[in-house]
């Protein structure tokens, strides 16, 4: 088989794919097609890469040469300038400033940006996710092979252990450590789970590896079966996100194809077989025990713990749950070595993290950065700076549950250590940056409903204390609070911490507890002087019951 001279990729996410990308990829078969380039220009697929502003977009190798947004129309044009006379259609090049993460830095001729550190996401957006083939290409189930014929379990786990790799759903536990626990359960039957829910607002960080990498979370998942002893494995996805879970349907059935799934796996005796489970919307299924009670088909409710799911989880047999994130580092970790992985982030939190970046700045999207990088430094560098030259004043991370973080904290390392330290959560990722106008008691207030409407109702605290805390800050809001109010938000705060029967209510108090720890001037601006500092909160005087 001829190997192509070009490579030309069309976005296909579902932004760009309602944007047109189907017909702009049809357009560049037909007009290859009529110049006798087929043979010649490999044409194919390119996941979701980063912000929208430059959708539909087309990427060329092996000049690197990105192109966006485009329409049917401009085709012609870079089949017959770029394909086939071999001169870069500048007139349809995606300025830098419409992208992020690693089409921004391909785009970067001069190095004007730095490049991401890419762990999680090393092929998202540069193999076709549909493709099995381009997966073992790019160093696809070389893992798995290593792990099945020159590893035994123990090796494995003591390898994940020495990496240093801490769950990147929030907590931060020890991967190698939850391994150990399963993998040390005495029982006939135990399972592996990919949490894939992604439920936190302003979190997508998931949708990108399932829909661009989808083989790498199949082949961790094995690596972890073989490791703590199971041979089943669900990946229990967000309801929404329907591409992902039609191309990991795809993936596994293409594993099971080439015997990468299934019984016998490399002629080891290793047998692991994995299933999709679609989620119905539920935040509350995010919290590993309701995941599990959903799968079971019950009602997705948190269960008590003790006993944890690594001893009794899935039909009560000991179950490791681990996020996407976590699991697209297993890979790379068992490939190149646990030394590799802590030579990159900081000592006690290494290798990447990634975060989806939101709010008021010049460019969102999605980005993957070793461990230890402040804030200051995503807005400045991956962010391209404040909307507007307008001030930072806040940033929430990972989503509803996540902290509030002050400006005076935008220099402290983001990483687990650094941010327990100063009395914060990393979180789950995501990053809303939002400037002076933003008002912190409307912030909380829509958190906190948040939490109102997500809430299961299985315990009181969080049934009934989140339904008040949002009432406390709309008469805030209104202009009708008091300095009472204050110290209820305090006692609530304590009490969902301590009394919720999950990890998701006993978070439902964070906002709560970060407005009144670094805003409480402006909280008493709205209940002493009865203004809002920011224009925002609208007094009526009347009072919410």
């Amino acid at each position: 088989m001829k190997t192509a001279r070009s490579m030309v990729l069309v976005s296909a996410d579902p932004e760009s794919i309602r944007r047109g990308s189907e017909k702009i990829y049809s357009t560049f078969q037909e007009e290859l097609s009529q110049l006798g380039l087929q043979d010649e220009i490999s044409l194919s697929w390119l996941s979701d890469s980063g912000r929208h502003n430059a959708l539909p977009m087309v990427v060329i190798y092996p000049e690197a040469v990105i192109y966006g947004p485009i329409t049917p129309e401009d085709v012609p044009y870079i089949v017959e300038e770029h394909l086939n006379k071999g001169r870069i259609a500048s007139s349809l090049v995606a300025p830098i400033h419409e992208l992020s993460g690693r089409i921004a830095w391909l785009s970067s001729r001069k190095g004007t940006l730095p490049a991401e550190k890419r762990i999680v996401l090393e092929r998202a957006g540069i193999i076709n996710p549909e493709d099995v083939q381009d997966y073992i290409l790019h160093n696809g189930y070389k893992a798995l092979g290593k792990v099945l014929i020159t590893m035994n379990p123990l090796d494995v786990l003591n390898e994940v252990d020495a990496s240093g790799l801490k769950g990147r759903g929030g907590a931060g536990f020890p991967t190698g450590q939850k391994w150990r626990f399963v993998s040390k359960a005495t029982s006939n039957k135990k399972y592996v789970i990919c949490n894939a829910d992604e439920s936190e607002p302003g979190t997508f960080k998931d949708r990108l590896v399932l829909e661009g990498d989808p083989h790498s979370i199949i082949e961790a998942m094995a690596i972890a079966g073989y490791a703590v002893g199971a041979d089943e494995g669900y990946i229990y996805i967000r309801g929404e996100y329907a591409l992902a879970q039609e191309r990991m349907r795809l993936a596994i059935s293409q594993a099971q194809e080439l015997g990468l799934l299934g019984d016998n796996i490399f002629n080891s005796g290793f047998n692991f077989n994995i299933h999709v489970h679609s989620g119905a919307g539920a935040y509350i299924c995010g919290e590993e025990t309701a995941l599990i009670e959903s799968i079971e088909g019950k009602r997705g409710e948190p269960r008590s713990r003790p006993p944890y799911p690594t001893t009794n989880g899935l039909w009560k047999k000991p179950t490791l749950v681990n996020n996407v994130e976590t699991l697209a580092n297993i890979p790379a970790i068992i490939r190149k070595g646990a030394s590799w992985y802590r030579s990159i982030g900081t000592p006690k939190s290494p290798g990447t993290k990634v975060y989806t970046i939101l709010g008021n700045v010049n460019a969102t999207g999605l980005i993957e950065v070793q461990m230890g990088i402040t804030l200051r430094e995503v807005i400045t560098i991956y962010a391209h700076g404040m909307k507007g030259n307008s001030t930072f004043k806040l940033a929430q991370t990972g989503g509803s549950s996540g902290s509030i973080i002050p400006a005076s904290l935008q220099d402290t390392p983001m990483d687990f250590e650094s941010f327990n330290k100063a009395g914060v959560a990393l979180g789950s990722g995501a990053l809303l940056i939002c400037n002076e106008d933003t008002c912190i008691v409307d912030l909380c207030k829509v958190l906190v409903n948040f939490f109102k409407n997500e809430s299961c109702g299985k315990c009181n605290p969080c049934r009934i204390g989140n339904d008040r805390a949002y009432q406390i800050l709309s008469n805030i809001a209104e202009g009708v609070g008091t300095m009472q109010d204050m110290k209820d938000l305090e006692s609530i705060e304590m009490y969902l911490y301590q009394m919720s029967n999950c990890g998701l209510g006993q978070t439902a108090g964070t906002p709560i507890k970060d407005t009144l720890s670094h805003f409480r001037a402006e909280v008493e601006a709205h209940i002493k002087l009865k203004i809002c500092p920011t224009g925002v909160c609208r007094m009526s005087g009347h009072k919410v019951n």
